[in-house]
Protein backbone atom coordinates (compact mmCIF):
# COMPACT_ATOMS: atom_id res chain seq x y z
CA UNK A 1 0.00 0.00 0.00
CA UNK A 2 1.24 3.34 -1.07
CA UNK A 3 1.97 5.99 1.51
CA UNK A 4 1.48 9.10 -0.10
CA UNK A 5 1.12 11.64 2.83
CA UNK A 6 4.71 12.70 4.26
CA UNK A 7 7.17 10.48 2.53
CA UNK A 8 7.12 10.17 -1.40
CA UNK A 9 4.56 13.46 -1.78
CA UNK A 10 4.37 16.65 -0.45
CA UNK A 11 1.88 18.20 1.67
CA UNK A 12 -0.04 21.07 1.18
CA UNK A 13 -0.40 24.34 3.38
CA UNK A 14 -2.61 26.81 2.18
CA UNK A 15 -2.12 30.44 3.12
CA UNK A 16 -4.95 32.62 2.37
CA UNK A 17 -6.12 30.30 0.07
CA UNK A 18 -3.07 29.59 -2.27
CA UNK A 19 -1.77 25.85 -1.68
CA UNK A 20 2.19 25.94 -0.65
CA UNK A 21 4.50 22.76 -0.77
CA UNK A 22 7.47 22.13 0.58
CA UNK A 23 10.49 20.98 -1.49
CA UNK A 24 11.50 17.27 -1.27
CA UNK A 25 10.29 14.06 -0.92
CA UNK A 26 11.22 14.49 3.12
CA UNK A 27 9.17 17.37 3.55
CA UNK A 28 9.06 17.07 7.47
CA UNK A 29 13.15 16.92 7.53
CA UNK A 30 13.60 19.35 4.74
CA UNK A 31 15.00 23.21 6.11
CA UNK A 32 13.74 25.90 5.24
CA UNK A 33 15.60 27.74 2.11
CA UNK A 34 15.55 30.95 0.32
CA UNK A 35 12.30 32.96 0.78
CA UNK A 36 10.50 30.04 1.60
CA UNK A 37 8.65 31.39 4.67
CA UNK A 38 5.55 33.31 4.77
CA UNK A 39 5.61 36.81 5.02
CA UNK A 40 6.00 38.17 8.24
CA UNK A 41 8.20 35.40 9.82
CA UNK A 42 11.67 36.25 9.96
CA UNK A 43 14.02 34.53 7.55
CA UNK A 44 16.36 31.75 9.63
CA UNK A 45 19.51 33.22 7.54
CA UNK A 46 20.05 35.98 9.68
CA UNK A 47 23.65 35.43 10.86
CA UNK A 48 22.89 36.45 14.83
CA UNK A 49 20.39 33.28 15.02
CA UNK A 50 23.01 30.58 14.29
CA UNK A 51 24.68 31.79 17.48
CA UNK A 52 26.57 28.99 19.23
CA UNK A 53 24.24 27.36 21.62
CA UNK A 54 26.67 24.74 23.06
CA UNK A 55 25.82 24.21 26.97
CA UNK A 56 27.34 26.79 28.85
CA UNK A 57 26.94 29.35 26.46
CA UNK A 58 24.54 32.51 27.84
CA UNK A 59 23.43 34.57 25.13
CA UNK A 60 20.12 36.01 24.11
CA UNK A 61 18.33 34.00 21.80
CA UNK A 62 14.99 36.21 21.31
CA UNK A 63 15.19 40.04 21.58
CA UNK A 64 16.85 39.96 24.77
CA UNK A 65 15.73 36.92 26.21
CA UNK A 66 17.81 34.15 26.92
CA UNK A 67 15.71 31.52 28.20
CA UNK A 68 12.13 30.73 27.09
CA UNK A 69 9.92 29.12 29.54
CA UNK A 70 6.32 27.32 27.58
CA UNK A 71 3.59 26.48 30.16
CA UNK A 72 1.36 24.52 28.43
CA UNK A 73 -2.43 24.72 29.87
CA UNK A 74 -5.92 22.72 29.04
CA UNK A 75 -9.25 23.38 27.82
CA UNK A 76 -10.71 26.61 27.45
CA UNK A 77 -11.30 28.69 24.42
CA UNK A 78 -9.92 32.47 24.28
CA UNK A 79 -13.44 33.32 24.67
CA UNK A 80 -14.52 31.36 27.34
CA UNK A 81 -11.51 32.12 29.78
CA UNK A 82 -10.29 35.64 28.54
CA UNK A 83 -13.29 36.80 26.67
CA UNK A 84 -13.86 39.85 28.84
CA UNK A 85 -9.95 40.84 29.41
CA UNK A 86 -10.77 44.73 28.72
CA UNK A 87 -8.00 46.60 27.17
CA UNK A 88 -4.63 46.88 28.31
CA UNK A 89 -2.76 49.90 27.78
CA UNK A 90 -5.42 51.58 25.91
CA UNK A 91 -5.81 49.21 23.37
CA UNK A 92 -9.03 46.63 23.04
CA UNK A 93 -8.69 42.93 23.76
CA UNK A 94 -10.94 41.53 21.19
CA UNK A 95 -13.30 40.04 23.04
CA UNK A 96 -17.03 38.42 23.68
CA UNK A 97 -18.71 42.05 23.36
CA UNK A 98 -17.29 42.49 20.15
CA UNK A 99 -18.72 39.16 19.10
CA UNK A 100 -20.80 39.30 15.72
CA UNK A 101 -24.06 38.51 16.73
CA UNK A 102 -24.14 35.58 13.77
CA UNK A 103 -20.88 33.63 15.59
CA UNK A 104 -22.88 33.64 18.88
CA UNK A 105 -26.18 32.41 17.93
CA UNK A 106 -26.17 28.68 18.05
CA UNK A 107 -28.33 26.61 15.45
CA UNK A 108 -30.19 23.24 15.28
CA UNK A 109 -29.33 20.36 12.64
CA UNK A 110 -31.25 22.11 10.10
CA UNK A 111 -29.18 25.26 10.64
CA UNK A 112 -32.31 27.56 12.18
CA UNK A 113 -31.70 29.33 15.43
CA UNK A 114 -32.77 27.85 18.59
CA UNK A 115 -34.34 29.98 21.26
CA UNK A 116 -32.94 28.71 24.03
CA UNK A 117 -29.67 26.61 25.05
CA UNK A 118 -30.12 23.40 26.73
CA UNK A 119 -28.08 22.13 29.54
CA UNK A 120 -27.31 19.02 30.81
CA UNK A 121 -24.50 19.98 33.68
CA UNK A 122 -26.59 19.20 36.95
CA UNK A 123 -25.63 22.73 38.36
CA UNK A 124 -27.36 24.59 34.70
CA UNK A 125 -30.02 22.62 34.30
CA UNK A 126 -33.59 23.35 35.36
CA UNK A 127 -34.16 22.34 37.67
CA UNK A 128 -32.16 23.00 39.76
CA UNK A 129 -32.43 26.74 37.61
CA UNK A 130 -35.56 28.32 37.09
CA UNK A 131 -37.03 27.98 33.80
CA UNK A 132 -37.35 31.42 31.98
CA UNK A 133 -36.79 30.07 28.03
CA UNK A 134 -38.97 27.89 26.49
CA UNK A 135 -38.48 26.09 22.72
CA UNK A 136 -41.42 24.41 22.61
CA UNK A 137 -40.87 23.25 19.02
CA UNK A 138 -37.48 21.54 20.32
CA UNK A 139 -38.93 20.65 23.93
CA UNK A 140 -35.87 23.10 25.59
CA UNK A 141 -37.09 24.43 29.25
CA UNK A 142 -34.13 26.21 30.08
CA UNK A 143 -32.90 28.81 32.28
CA UNK A 144 -30.69 30.08 28.96
CA UNK A 145 -31.32 31.95 26.20
CA UNK A 146 -29.20 31.68 23.02
CA UNK A 147 -26.45 33.73 23.67
CA UNK A 148 -23.25 33.56 25.92
CA UNK A 149 -24.08 33.60 29.58
CA UNK A 150 -21.70 34.16 32.37
CA UNK A 151 -20.42 30.91 34.29
CA UNK A 152 -19.62 32.73 37.56
CA UNK A 153 -23.83 33.84 38.07
CA UNK A 154 -24.36 30.30 38.13
CA UNK A 155 -21.21 27.98 39.79
CA UNK A 156 -18.87 30.47 41.54
CA UNK A 157 -15.03 29.65 41.84
CA UNK A 158 -15.65 28.81 45.45
CA UNK A 159 -19.12 26.23 45.02
CA UNK A 160 -18.63 22.89 46.02
CA UNK A 161 -18.60 21.27 42.73
CA UNK A 162 -15.86 19.57 41.80
CA UNK A 163 -15.52 15.70 42.22
CA UNK A 164 -12.93 13.93 44.43
CA UNK A 165 -9.72 13.14 42.47
CA UNK A 166 -9.99 10.07 39.92
CA UNK A 167 -13.83 10.13 40.42
CA UNK A 168 -16.17 10.12 37.20
CA UNK A 169 -18.89 12.16 37.18
CA UNK A 170 -20.13 12.93 33.26
CA UNK A 171 -22.42 15.56 34.35
CA UNK A 172 -20.85 17.71 36.72
CA UNK A 173 -21.55 17.27 41.00
CA UNK A 174 -23.76 19.05 42.56
CA UNK A 175 -23.11 21.78 44.44
CA UNK A 176 -22.59 20.61 48.12
CA UNK A 177 -23.46 17.02 47.25
CA UNK A 178 -21.66 14.46 49.31
CA UNK A 179 -17.83 14.21 48.42
CA UNK A 180 -18.28 17.61 46.33
CA UNK A 181 -15.17 19.30 46.47
CA UNK A 182 -14.58 23.23 46.28
CA UNK A 183 -13.33 24.97 43.51
CA UNK A 184 -16.38 25.76 40.53
CA UNK A 185 -15.82 23.24 38.29
CA UNK A 186 -18.65 22.38 35.91
CA UNK A 187 -18.51 18.76 33.76
CA UNK A 188 -16.34 18.00 30.94
CA UNK A 189 -17.43 19.14 27.08
CA UNK A 190 -16.56 16.60 24.50
CA UNK A 191 -12.77 17.97 22.27
CA UNK A 192 -12.20 15.72 19.48
CA UNK A 193 -11.24 16.27 16.00
CA UNK A 194 -14.14 15.80 13.76
CA UNK A 195 -16.61 17.34 16.31
CA UNK A 196 -14.71 20.11 16.19
CA UNK A 197 -14.41 20.88 12.38
CA UNK A 198 -18.19 20.13 12.37
CA UNK A 199 -18.54 22.98 15.33
CA UNK A 200 -16.44 25.57 13.82
CA UNK A 201 -18.53 25.06 10.56
CA UNK A 202 -16.68 26.82 8.18
CA UNK A 203 -15.41 29.79 10.13
CA UNK A 204 -19.90 30.77 11.19
CA UNK A 205 -18.80 29.06 14.97
CA UNK A 206 -22.70 28.21 15.14
CA UNK A 207 -22.71 24.26 15.79
CA UNK A 208 -20.77 24.24 18.98
CA UNK A 209 -24.00 23.18 21.29
CA UNK A 210 -25.06 20.89 18.30
CA UNK A 211 -21.57 19.44 17.98
CA UNK A 212 -21.61 19.05 21.77
CA UNK A 213 -22.30 15.93 24.30
CA UNK A 214 -22.30 19.09 26.46
CA UNK A 215 -25.00 21.05 24.70
CA UNK A 216 -25.43 24.79 26.11
CA UNK A 217 -22.40 24.86 28.13
CA UNK A 218 -20.20 25.26 25.20
CA UNK A 219 -21.54 28.65 25.35
CA UNK A 220 -20.39 29.21 28.92
CA UNK A 221 -17.44 32.15 29.75
CA UNK A 222 -15.47 33.09 32.89
CA UNK A 223 -15.51 36.03 34.86
CA UNK A 224 -12.26 36.94 33.43
CA UNK A 225 -11.30 39.42 36.16
CA UNK A 226 -11.96 37.46 39.09
CA UNK A 227 -9.16 34.85 37.50
CA UNK A 228 -5.88 34.39 39.59
CA UNK A 229 -4.14 35.44 36.11
CA UNK A 230 -5.73 38.24 35.70
CA UNK A 231 -5.91 39.66 39.31
CA UNK A 232 -1.61 38.64 39.42
CA UNK A 233 -1.10 40.55 36.48
CA UNK A 234 -2.59 43.77 37.75
CA UNK A 235 -1.15 43.73 41.06
CA UNK A 236 1.52 46.27 41.52
CA UNK A 237 4.77 45.29 41.01
CA UNK A 238 3.42 42.32 38.52
CA UNK A 239 5.65 41.89 35.19
CA UNK A 240 4.12 43.11 32.44
CA UNK A 241 2.96 41.05 29.98
CA UNK A 242 1.22 40.81 26.20
CA UNK A 243 -1.96 39.28 25.12
CA UNK A 244 -2.12 37.40 22.24
CA UNK A 245 -5.66 37.72 21.02
CA UNK A 246 -5.22 36.05 17.70
CA UNK A 247 -3.82 33.06 18.92
CA UNK A 248 -5.36 29.56 17.32
CA UNK A 249 -4.58 25.60 18.35
CA UNK A 250 -2.51 23.80 15.96
CA UNK A 251 -5.53 20.96 14.52
CA UNK A 252 -8.75 20.82 15.68
CA UNK A 253 -9.74 18.71 18.58
CA UNK A 254 -8.51 17.55 21.58
CA UNK A 255 -5.21 17.58 24.31
CA UNK A 256 -3.35 14.31 22.39
CA UNK A 257 -3.31 16.15 19.22
CA UNK A 258 -2.53 19.48 20.26
CA UNK A 259 0.53 18.26 22.53
CA UNK A 260 2.17 16.69 19.58
CA UNK A 261 1.38 19.56 17.32
CA UNK A 262 3.51 21.47 19.78
CA UNK A 263 6.58 19.55 19.97
CA UNK A 264 6.07 17.79 16.38
CA UNK A 265 3.66 20.10 14.41
CA UNK A 266 1.75 17.46 13.05
CA UNK A 267 -0.69 14.74 13.48
CA UNK A 268 1.61 11.33 14.25
CA UNK A 269 1.20 8.51 11.24
CA UNK A 270 0.56 4.90 12.92
CA UNK A 271 2.17 2.08 11.27
CA UNK A 272 -0.32 -0.60 11.97
CA UNK A 273 2.89 -3.47 11.48
CA UNK A 274 4.45 -1.39 14.34
CA UNK A 275 5.56 -3.07 17.97
CA UNK A 276 2.77 -2.55 20.26
CA UNK A 277 1.68 -4.00 24.40
CA UNK A 278 -0.54 -5.92 23.34
CA UNK A 279 -3.00 -6.31 20.26
CA UNK A 280 -5.69 -3.28 20.52
CA UNK A 281 -4.30 -0.74 17.89
CA UNK A 282 -6.07 1.91 16.92
CA UNK A 283 -9.32 2.37 14.54
CA UNK A 284 -9.97 4.78 11.88
CA UNK A 285 -13.31 6.91 12.18
CA UNK A 286 -16.22 7.02 9.95
CA UNK A 287 -18.28 10.23 9.14
CA UNK A 288 -21.46 10.93 8.17
CA UNK A 289 -22.72 13.24 5.46
CA UNK A 290 -22.03 16.48 7.93
CA UNK A 291 -18.37 14.82 8.42
CA UNK A 292 -19.47 13.89 12.09
CA UNK A 293 -18.61 10.32 13.42
CA UNK A 294 -21.46 10.51 16.02
CA UNK A 295 -24.77 11.15 17.82
CA UNK A 296 -25.57 13.65 20.45
CA UNK A 297 -28.39 15.07 22.11
CA UNK A 298 -29.49 17.74 19.54
CA UNK A 299 -27.35 15.99 16.72
CA UNK A 300 -28.63 12.81 14.71
CA UNK A 301 -26.15 10.89 12.59
CA UNK A 302 -27.14 11.01 8.72
CA UNK A 303 -25.57 7.24 8.76
CA UNK A 304 -23.02 4.80 9.74
CA UNK A 305 -20.56 6.31 12.16
CA UNK A 306 -17.83 5.09 14.38
CA UNK A 307 -15.71 7.79 16.50
CA UNK A 308 -12.40 6.63 16.98
CA UNK A 309 -8.86 7.32 17.03
CA UNK A 310 -7.65 7.80 13.91
CA UNK A 311 -8.78 9.94 10.29
CA UNK A 312 -11.06 8.66 8.27
CA UNK A 313 -9.79 5.53 5.65
CA UNK A 314 -8.64 7.04 2.36
CA UNK A 315 -10.73 7.21 -0.74
CA UNK A 316 -9.84 4.72 -3.68
CA UNK A 317 -8.67 6.41 -6.36
CA UNK A 318 -9.13 4.69 -10.03
CA UNK A 319 -6.06 7.28 -10.46
CA UNK A 320 -3.35 5.62 -9.48
CA UNK A 321 -1.31 1.81 -9.72
CA UNK A 322 -2.52 1.05 -6.20
CA UNK A 323 -5.47 2.83 -5.57
CA UNK A 324 -5.08 2.04 -1.41
CA UNK A 325 -3.69 5.52 0.93
CA UNK A 326 -2.91 4.74 4.11
CA UNK A 327 -1.60 8.02 4.63
CA UNK A 328 -2.35 11.09 2.75
CA UNK A 329 -1.58 14.80 4.61
CA UNK A 330 -3.25 16.67 1.79
CA UNK A 331 -6.70 15.09 2.30
CA UNK A 332 -6.45 14.27 5.84
CA UNK A 333 -7.06 10.77 5.59
CA UNK A 334 -5.68 7.25 6.57
CA UNK A 335 -4.03 5.97 9.61
CA UNK A 336 -3.42 9.42 11.47
CA UNK A 337 -3.96 9.30 15.16
CA UNK A 338 -6.35 12.26 16.09
CA UNK A 339 -7.84 11.50 19.14
CA UNK A 340 -6.41 9.86 21.90
CA UNK A 341 -4.02 6.78 21.65
CA UNK A 342 -1.26 5.49 24.31
CA UNK A 343 2.31 5.86 23.63
CA UNK A 344 3.90 1.83 23.36
CA UNK A 345 6.77 3.50 26.32
CA UNK A 346 5.31 2.92 30.06
CA UNK A 347 4.09 5.01 32.00
CA UNK A 348 0.76 4.71 29.44
CA UNK A 349 -2.84 3.43 30.48
CA UNK A 350 -2.63 -0.31 29.84
CA UNK A 351 -6.09 -0.66 28.62
CA UNK A 352 -4.68 0.90 25.15
CA UNK A 353 -5.34 1.41 22.07
CA UNK A 354 -1.68 1.61 21.47
CA UNK A 355 0.53 3.06 18.46
CA UNK A 356 4.07 2.25 17.96
CA UNK A 357 7.07 4.38 18.71
CA UNK A 358 7.24 7.68 16.43
CA UNK A 359 10.72 7.27 14.76
CA UNK A 360 12.25 10.55 15.64
CA UNK A 361 14.48 10.14 12.10
CA UNK A 362 11.74 9.91 9.57
CA UNK A 363 9.09 12.14 11.93
CA UNK A 364 11.72 14.43 14.04
CA UNK A 365 10.55 16.60 16.99
CA UNK A 366 12.03 20.18 18.47
CA UNK A 367 13.35 18.19 20.80
CA UNK A 368 15.47 16.31 18.38
CA UNK A 369 16.34 19.78 16.73
CA UNK A 370 17.41 21.31 20.55
CA UNK A 371 19.71 18.41 21.36
CA UNK A 372 21.40 18.20 17.73
CA UNK A 373 21.93 22.15 18.46
CA UNK A 374 23.60 22.09 22.01
CA UNK A 375 20.80 23.57 23.05
CA UNK A 376 19.50 22.46 26.65
CA UNK A 377 15.99 21.69 27.36
CA UNK A 378 13.81 19.92 29.39
CA UNK A 379 9.73 18.85 29.41
CA UNK A 380 8.55 19.12 32.71
CA UNK A 381 5.52 17.64 33.73
CA UNK A 382 3.72 17.71 37.00
CA UNK A 383 3.63 13.69 38.24
CA UNK A 384 6.26 12.43 36.17
CA UNK A 385 8.61 11.12 38.82
CA UNK A 386 5.69 9.28 40.55
CA UNK A 387 4.25 7.95 37.33
CA UNK A 388 8.46 6.75 36.36
CA UNK A 389 7.83 5.07 39.74
CA UNK A 390 4.96 2.91 38.49
CA UNK A 391 2.42 5.05 40.46
CA UNK A 392 1.18 7.39 38.48
CA UNK A 393 -1.64 9.80 40.47
CA UNK A 394 -5.07 9.04 39.62
CA UNK A 395 -5.60 12.65 37.25
CA UNK A 396 -1.89 12.27 35.82
CA UNK A 397 -2.70 12.08 31.86
CA UNK A 398 -0.63 10.12 29.63
CA UNK A 399 -1.41 11.74 26.53
CA UNK A 400 -0.13 14.69 27.92
CA UNK A 401 3.43 13.82 27.61
CA UNK A 402 3.69 13.82 23.74
CA UNK A 403 7.86 13.07 23.58
CA UNK A 404 7.03 9.46 24.90
CA UNK A 405 5.88 8.46 22.01
CA UNK A 406 8.92 9.03 20.44
CA UNK A 407 11.86 6.38 20.23
CA UNK A 408 14.34 8.93 20.89
CA UNK A 409 12.91 9.30 24.69
CA UNK A 410 11.28 6.20 25.47
CA UNK A 411 12.63 4.60 28.65
CA UNK A 412 15.56 3.44 28.64
CA UNK A 413 17.05 5.86 26.03
CA UNK A 414 19.32 8.29 26.54
CA UNK A 415 16.63 10.96 25.91
CA UNK A 416 14.66 10.23 28.68
CA UNK A 417 16.81 12.60 30.53
CA UNK A 418 14.61 15.28 29.36
CA UNK A 419 11.51 13.85 30.90
CA UNK A 420 11.70 15.82 34.29
CA UNK A 421 9.24 16.04 36.98
CA UNK A 422 7.57 19.61 37.35
CA UNK A 423 9.09 20.09 41.11
CA UNK A 424 12.36 20.13 39.25
CA UNK A 425 11.44 23.55 37.44
CA UNK A 426 10.22 25.14 40.48
CA UNK A 427 13.47 24.66 41.83
CA UNK A 428 15.55 25.25 38.89
CA UNK A 429 13.20 28.97 38.58
CA UNK A 430 14.20 29.73 42.13
CA UNK A 431 17.82 29.38 42.22
CA UNK A 432 18.50 30.97 38.35
CA UNK A 433 19.12 26.79 36.90
CA UNK A 434 16.58 26.74 33.87
CA UNK A 435 17.63 25.30 31.05
CA UNK A 436 17.50 27.38 27.40
CA UNK A 437 14.07 25.99 26.62
CA UNK A 438 11.32 24.87 29.49
CA UNK A 439 8.23 23.14 28.50
CA UNK A 440 6.20 22.85 31.36
CA UNK A 441 2.84 20.73 31.73
CA UNK A 442 0.72 20.67 34.99
CA UNK A 443 -0.16 17.90 36.36
CA UNK A 444 -4.17 17.03 36.13
CA UNK A 445 -5.54 18.58 39.26
CA UNK A 446 -3.73 21.62 38.06
CA UNK A 447 -4.24 22.52 34.68
CA UNK A 448 -7.83 23.91 34.33
CA UNK A 449 -9.11 21.07 32.74
CA UNK A 450 -13.21 21.37 32.98
CA UNK A 451 -14.49 17.99 34.63
CA UNK A 452 -11.78 16.90 36.90
CA UNK A 453 -9.97 20.22 37.45
CA UNK A 454 -11.21 24.25 38.63
CA UNK A 455 -10.44 26.92 36.27
CA UNK A 456 -9.66 29.09 39.02
CA UNK A 457 -7.54 26.04 41.29
CA UNK A 458 -5.75 26.24 37.58
CA UNK A 459 -4.87 29.75 37.33
CA UNK A 460 -3.56 29.67 41.02
CA UNK A 461 -1.02 27.23 39.73
CA UNK A 462 -0.41 29.10 37.11
CA UNK A 463 0.50 32.55 38.43
CA UNK A 464 2.82 30.54 41.22
CA UNK A 465 4.82 28.96 38.24
CA UNK A 466 5.11 32.53 36.23
CA UNK A 467 6.13 33.76 39.51
CA UNK A 468 8.43 31.39 40.18
CA UNK A 469 10.04 32.58 36.95
CA UNK A 470 9.80 36.08 37.30
CA UNK A 471 10.82 36.36 40.65
CA UNK A 472 14.30 34.27 40.48
CA UNK A 473 17.58 35.08 39.15
CA UNK A 474 16.95 34.21 35.82
CA UNK A 475 13.37 36.51 35.63
CA UNK A 476 14.63 39.47 33.47
CA UNK A 477 15.96 37.29 30.34
CA UNK A 478 13.52 34.47 30.59
CA UNK A 479 10.31 34.83 28.26
CA UNK A 480 7.80 32.93 29.62
CA UNK A 481 4.98 31.55 27.08
CA UNK A 482 1.58 30.81 28.20
CA UNK A 483 -1.07 28.92 26.28
CA UNK A 484 -3.14 26.34 26.28
CA UNK A 485 -2.89 22.94 24.16
CA UNK A 486 -7.12 23.15 22.98
CA UNK A 487 -10.68 24.79 23.33
CA UNK A 488 -11.89 22.26 25.37
CA UNK A 489 -15.16 21.73 23.67
CA UNK A 490 -15.75 25.55 24.50
CA UNK A 491 -17.09 28.63 21.99
CA UNK A 492 -14.93 31.44 20.67
CA UNK A 493 -16.25 33.80 18.41
CA UNK A 494 -13.40 34.47 16.03
CA UNK A 495 -12.85 31.96 12.82
CA UNK A 496 -9.69 30.54 12.66
CA UNK A 497 -8.03 30.35 8.95
CA UNK A 498 -9.57 28.20 6.54
CA UNK A 499 -11.03 27.96 3.41
CA UNK A 500 -13.32 30.68 3.49
CA UNK A 501 -12.04 32.47 6.61
CA UNK A 502 -11.94 36.09 7.08
CA UNK A 503 -9.00 35.35 9.14
CA UNK A 504 -5.89 35.21 7.35
CA UNK A 505 -3.22 32.57 8.09
CA UNK A 506 -1.80 29.19 7.12
CA UNK A 507 -4.02 26.21 7.39
CA UNK A 508 -4.07 22.31 6.32
CA UNK A 509 -6.55 19.08 6.78
CA UNK A 510 -5.76 19.14 10.22
CA UNK A 511 -6.53 22.98 11.40
CA UNK A 512 -5.74 25.47 13.08
CA UNK A 513 -8.35 25.10 15.16
CA UNK A 514 -10.48 27.28 17.66
CA UNK A 515 -8.80 30.45 19.17
CA UNK A 516 -7.06 30.07 22.76
CA UNK A 517 -5.51 32.56 25.39
CA UNK A 518 -2.13 33.32 25.11
CA UNK A 519 0.02 35.85 27.00
CA UNK A 520 3.89 36.42 26.83
CA UNK A 521 5.21 37.17 30.66
CA UNK A 522 8.25 38.74 31.74
CA UNK A 523 10.02 40.67 34.44
CA UNK A 524 12.27 42.25 31.64
CA UNK A 525 9.41 43.47 29.74
CA UNK A 526 8.79 46.81 29.61
CA UNK A 527 5.41 47.30 28.75
CA UNK A 528 1.90 45.73 28.43
CA UNK A 529 -0.03 45.49 25.65
CA UNK A 530 -2.15 43.55 23.05
CA UNK A 531 -0.66 41.51 19.92
CA UNK A 532 -3.42 41.11 17.07
CA UNK A 533 -1.28 38.76 15.16
CA UNK A 534 -2.49 35.76 13.79
CA UNK A 535 -0.52 32.82 15.49
CA UNK A 536 -1.16 29.20 16.05
CA UNK A 537 0.49 26.57 17.95
CA UNK A 538 2.79 26.18 15.35
CA UNK A 539 3.93 30.04 15.80
CA UNK A 540 6.27 28.37 19.22
CA UNK A 541 7.98 25.64 17.04
CA UNK A 542 8.42 28.90 14.51
CA UNK A 543 10.06 30.80 17.58
CA UNK A 544 11.93 28.30 18.27
CA UNK A 545 12.99 27.29 14.93
CA UNK A 546 14.17 30.64 14.03
CA UNK A 547 15.89 31.62 17.28
CA UNK A 548 17.97 29.33 17.34
CA UNK A 549 18.34 28.49 13.62
CA UNK A 550 17.06 24.92 13.06
CA UNK A 551 14.88 23.08 10.31
CA UNK A 552 11.67 22.78 10.69
CA UNK A 553 10.14 20.06 12.07
CA UNK A 554 6.74 20.22 9.77
CA UNK A 555 5.52 21.68 7.68
CA UNK A 556 3.07 24.89 8.68
CA UNK A 557 6.07 25.80 11.61
CA UNK A 558 7.32 27.31 7.52
CA UNK A 559 4.73 29.32 7.05
CA UNK A 560 3.12 30.71 10.38
CA UNK A 561 4.19 34.06 12.13
CA UNK A 562 6.83 33.58 14.84
CA UNK A 563 6.48 35.86 18.31
CA UNK A 564 8.63 38.35 17.77
CA UNK A 565 5.89 40.90 16.94
CA UNK A 566 5.08 40.09 20.21
CA UNK A 567 7.77 40.17 22.11
CA UNK A 568 8.70 43.72 20.16
CA UNK A 569 5.10 44.94 21.91
CA UNK A 570 6.67 44.32 24.59
CA UNK A 571 9.39 46.39 24.61
CA UNK A 572 8.15 49.49 23.39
Amino acid sequence: MRRSGLVGVAAAVLIAGSAVVPHGPQAFAAPISGTSAAAGVTAVASAGNHHDSRPGRDRAVLGRYKRIVVIYQENHSFDNLFGAWGSVDGERVEGVDQADPAHATQVAQNSSPLSCLPQNDVNLASPPQAVSCVDAARSITSAFENRPFTIDDYIKPADNTCPAEGVSAPFGVLKDSPGALTGGCTRDLVHRFYQEKYQIDHGKQDRYLIGSDAIGLTMGVYDTKQLPIYTYLHESGAPNYVIADRFFQGANGGSFLNHQWLIAGRAPYVDQTGEIPGTARPVNSIVDSNGMPTSYPFYVATGPVLDRQLTVACPPSADRADPVDTENYRLGCGNFAVNTVQPASRPYNANGPFMPLIDDEEYPNIGDRLTDRGISWAWYSGGWDAAEAGAPGKLFQYHHQPFNYFKAYSAGRPGRHHLQDETDFIDAARIGNLPTVSFVKPCGAENEHPGYASATSGSKHLVDLIDAVVTGPQGKDTLVIVTYDEFGGQWDHVSPPGRGSPTKGAYDAFGPGTRIPALLVSAGMTSSGVDHTSYDTTSILTTLEHAFGLAPVGIRDTKVNDLRKAVRVGSR
